[in-house]
């Protein structure tokens, strides 16, 4: 294993679920899961391949209830290549002897290897190769290379390739109740002596998909189709010790294509224009080099393989490809089938990683989220109020998409799903599309939709404010906060909580932030934008007085999650994780024995604590004396100390906000949860559910962390502003940014000492703001300057 390499060695099939969704292959248009291609979906193994934004609608009965969901569609498999000796069965890990096995991704290149030493009997043995790619430069575009090579013997092997259109979605356990077939009028023909094909579309949503597939071998190549799949079939005539290669390079279409009549035409039309398997390698590995120039990150040890991994990832699901489309942030990436390949507010956690890396990757993001404002105009319009009210779960067309019931596996029972009320989903467009602009220097982007999205986004929060008399504030009620376990008062009939603290925070700072970019727009466009939304004065005061008086609760000297949380029950913390070792669910063992995490000081994740993460400590004071409040740094530290004893840690991105607050707040204690955010997925901290898809959020979380939230790196006021917290653990790294139009900034932080360069252009100088000077850095020159202690 290198800093380049992620390898596994040896075959367990409890690990083939983790292993296939840590060597999913992707370009940010599609993606396939890590699995072998001899194998078929079933309990062990589950070869997925997901277009980014393919969605489609089924209904099911679940508990008596007629259940509507979207999902993101398992699309046809394209992996599958088996082999055997004649008239013996297929050769398989599962069903076979195996001497020797091994995988590695190679991080550099974009390429997965597979090796696999079958066992024949009598001395014999089948060495089995492989090569794999999805092209980073064509997004269309995947192959697969097969080398067999005989030991002990020669003869004739068997080979079949397959397109293989009867695949459900059928990948996550717990919504196997739920109907998961989602593609109709399978087709299939052939183009060409060596290539197939296969069509067919969603039951639902009526996206056509059409593959086709070339198959180079040195022995004759046969073809048949047994629906739902396509089968090309060759027998090699194998010589001891001489490798036997055969190449599969497939093209994949839909019709949410740019630029696309047919998806069959455009499918069968590619493949046979495409170069051969090593041809087509060479563009794909200089793409992979223009990646990582972009995203250049220096980071030594093991934190920092890891973190190449992480970026890996991050890459194969937005690339520079994902600017062409109309896709959200999908939460576990094109890597699985878990939440449904929805969009949740992952983006939170990505988008500031993209805006200094890919920032037209960010654009297209918000543009998925701009197409979808009337969509969430419409939510808040059906809830009685103005503006836009964005889903907490959104899929193709942006209504939301939230489950009505949920199962917990623990008591077998499905339950309502009250997490639609997390409407601080719409604080976290705005925060994103405020970071972009400051990010990137977009101002037309920032004057048109973002303007936009701001302006519809305070109007639904200073609607859903209510004034209190008594309190003399307004007041946000019925909601959930990014906690998740409270998502009701003990024994309520109506679900919600009253004035959870990071809702209302959050919604002031909007509230302020958009009266800001409103007043600092060019008169004529702000003239536009009134006359469209019928905006006036009137509403822009009373949205700077809601801005200034929204209620935030406290108790005992700390910043409370939602109003009453101080009277509720203290947990058994000790108890619990005496009885049951792992409690990150709580809420599901809590449920089983008949109880409910409402009744406690309990969360699942950071909820107030999300506050120090989105803003810097001099930026949140800020907040809360625009409130009329004091936020003093006894109290935060006091407020981070209460909220660390009470959380489980249910979600993968809880790790990555505690190491993020405490490596200011208590640097002492703050590797341990930097270490958890970095494990998350290639250790499955949370037992099983990285099979289904990795955490996306936690991935690109981990990038930031050592970009912005160690470094302090803000962009504000047309300036890199940056107030370092070296860990011991981890006080050495550098990584390039790309900033106002500069490309390949370099930041490098070591011993105290920061590095700036700037790479030679023709624009103007860069401002960086330490806490105790500014210097401005020119354009091909380094800047060296000794930090404060």
């Amino acid at each position: 294993m290198t800093a380049w390499t992620w390898e596994h060695e040896g075959y367990d099939p409890a690990d083939a679920r983790l292993r296939e969704s840590l060597c999913t292959l992707g370009n940010g248009y599609f993606a396939t899961r890590g699995a072998l291609p001899e194998c078929s979906a079933d309990q062990v193994h589950y070869p997925g391949t997901y277009a980014a934004g393919c969605y489609n609608r089924l209904t099911s009965e679940v508990a008596g209830r007629h259940v509507e969901n979207e999902d993101m569609v398992n699309l046809p498999n394209w992996l599958p290549l088996r082999f055997r000796l004649p008239g013996e069965a297929w050769l398989s890990p599962d069903t076979a002897p195996v001497l020797d096995h091994g995988e590695t991704l190679h991080l550099s290149s974009g390429l997965l290897e597979r090796r696999t030493r079958y066992d024949l009997g009598g001395g014999r043995a089948l060495l089995v190769r492989q090569h794999r790619f999805v092209h980073m430069a064509d997004p269309h575009l995947a192959g697969l290379r097969t080398e067999f090579t005989a030991e002990g013997y020669s003869g004739p092997l068997e080979t079949e390739a397959a397109l293989d259109g009867g695949v459900t979605n059928a990948g996550v356990p717990r919504y196997r109740d739920l109907d998961g077939r989602h593609l109709t009028h399978v087709l299939t023909g052939t183009a060409d002596a060596d290539t197939v094909w296969l069509r067919c579309r969603t039951r639902t949503s009526d996206v056509r998909i059409a593959l086709a597939a070339r198959l180079t071998s040195p022995a004759p190549v046969t073809h048949r189709h047994d629906r739902p799949r396509a089968l090309q079939t060759t027998r090699l005539e194998l010589v001891a010790g001489r490798p036997a290669t055969v190449d599969k390079v497939v093209a994949l279409h839909t019709s949410r294509d740019p630029a696309i009549s047919d998806p069959l035409h455009a499918a069968v039309d590619r493949v046979g224009r495409a170069g051969s398997f090593d041809a087509l390698l060479e563009p794909h590995l200089t793409a992979w080099d223009q990646l990582w120039r972009r995203a250049e990150l220096d980071v030594p040890s093991e934190a920092g393989r890891i973190l190449r991994l992480h970026l890996f990832h991050v890459l194969q699901t937005l690339s520079p490809h994902t600017a062409d489309l109309d896709v959200g942030v999908p939460a576990r990436g094109l890597h699985g089938e878990a939440y449904r390949g929805h969009v949740f507010w992952d983006e939170l956690f990505v988008l500031p990683y993209l805006n200094l890396h890919f920032p037209e990757v960010s654009r297209a993001l918000l543009h998925y989220r701009h197409r979808r404002l009337e969509r969430a105009r419409a939510a808040a319009r059906d809830t009685g109020r103005r503006g836009a009210m964005y889903p907490w779960q959104s899929g193709s067309d942006g209504r939301e998409e939230t489950q009505k019931l949920h199962l917990n596996p623990r008591s077998g029972r499905w339950l309502p799903d009250r997490s639609h009320l997390q409407h601080h989903v719409g604080s976290a467009i705005a925060y994103n599309v405020l970071q972009y602009c400051e990010a990137s220097g977009d101002e037309e982007f920032l004057h048109t939709k973002g303007a936009e999205m701001l302006l519809q986004i305070s109007r639904f929060w200073a609607d859903s404010a209510t004034h209190d008399e008594r309190l003399g504030r307004y007041r946000i009620k019925g909601v959930v906060g990014p906690d998740e376990y409270h998502d009701a008062y003990p024994d309520a009939a109506e679900p919600g909580l009253d004035d959870n603290a990071y809702t209302n925070v959050t919604a002031a700072w909007v509230l302020g932030r958009t009266l800001d970019v409103l007043r600092g727009l060019p008169e004529p466009r702000r003239r536009e934008l009134a006359e469209r939304t019928g905006l006036d004065d009137s509403e822009l005061d009373a949205w700077d007085h809601i801005s200034r008086t929204l209620h935030v609760p406290f108790h005992d000297g700390v910043i409370s999650q939602f109003e009453g949380y101080g009277e509720l029950a203290e947990l058994d913390w000790r108890g619990y994780r005496r009885r049951y070792g792992d409690i990150r669910r709580l809420d599901r063992i809590l449920e089983a024995e008949g109880d409910t995490v409402n009744r406690y000081q309990a969360s699942k994740q950071a909820d107030v604590l999300m506050l120090g993460y989105l803003f810097s400590p001099a930026e949140l004071q800020a907040v809360f004396r625009r409130l009329g409040l004091d936020l003093d740094d006894r109290t935060w530290r006091r407020t981070v100390d209460h909220y660390l004893h009470r959380t489980s840690h249910g979600s993968t991105l809880s790790g990555l906000v505690h190491g993020w607050v405490l490596a200011r707040a208590r640097r002492a204690d703050a590797w341990k949860f930097c270490q958890e955010a970095l494990q998350a997925d290639i250790a499955d901290i949370q037992g099983g559910t990285t099979g289904k898809g990795i955490h996306l959020g936690a991935m690109a979380g981990t990038l930031d962390l050592v970009q912005r939230g160690l470094t302090g790196l803000e962009t504000r006021a047309g300036a890199l502003r940056l107030d370092p917290v070296p860990l011991p653990e981890l006080s050495s790294y550098g990584f390039t940014l790309r900033y106002h139009g500069h490309w390949g900034v370099r930041l490098r932080l070591e011993r105290g000492l920061l590095e700036v360069t700037v790479p030679s252009s023709g624009r103007s100088p860069i401002e960086v703001h330490l806490p105790d000077r500014a210097v401005s850095v020119q354009p091909g020159e380094t800047d060296r300057l000794v930090l404060p202690d």
